[in-house]
């Protein structure tokens, strides 16, 4: 298989307008090419890439990194963001994995990307399990709803931002530091008055 700069260089010759950064070992994509370099992944000859074995969320806070563009190392401040991260394989050619990034635009609001669904069957439950876990809307998703948590609950519990309630009324067995933030919530009852012998 190529090597990643070997595959940027195809995408970005196939795909007029698309520019991709190399971090790591994995491409970065802007969220308007998204489907684009997707769609190539899969129907190029050579790639061939019909399967998307992971695909991940996660939530970075602002940050510096270290990226190559035009063959040079470049800093650049990033802000907060949350960013998907899909692995495609093939397997028709039995290689990969190809690593493609793709990032909201900011940690506010209602961040989205869109839906790989379409293309790739094999991801709709791991994007509604990506919108259930940080919030990210996959516009174009064929059935966009919670899937670990119960449909009433509320926020993202894997944001970085998110806090835990202290009442904890749905804790099965509350111990400890839980029982202490409960009794802030749920006095205890008032002591049974004594009978008299």
């Amino acid at each position: 298989m190529e090597t990643v700069d070997q595959i940027k260089d195809r995408i970005e010759a196939a795909l007029p307008g698309v520019r991709l950064a190399i971090e790591g070992k994995s491409l970065v994509v802007d969220r308007q090419h998204l489907l684009d370099v997707a769609r190539f992944l899969k129907t190029d000859s050579e790639l061939a890439m019909d399967y998307v074995s992971n695909l991940c969320a996660m939530d970075w806070l602002p940050s510096q990194i270290k990226t190559r563009e035009c063959d040079r190392e470049v800093v650049r401040n990033l802000p907060g963001h949350l960013e998907v991260v899909y692995d495609f394989y093939s397997t028709a050619k039995k290689h990969g994995p190809v690593q493609l990034r793709c990032r909201t635009e900011g940690r506010e609001g209602t961040p989205s990307l869109p839906s790989i669904t379409p293309l790739f069957r094999g991801a709709e439950f791991q994007e509604r399990e990506a919108f259930d876990l940080y919030g990210i809307r996959f516009e174009g998703h064929p059935d966009l709803r919670r899937i670990l948590m119960w449909d009433g609950f509320k926020d993202f519990p894997m944001r970085k931002d998110y806090r835990p309630p202290d009442d904890y009324e749905w804790e099965p067995t509350p111990h400890d530091e839980v029982l202490q933030q409960t009794k802030k919530h749920w006095p205890a009852p008032p002591p049974a008055p004594v009978k008299p012998a």
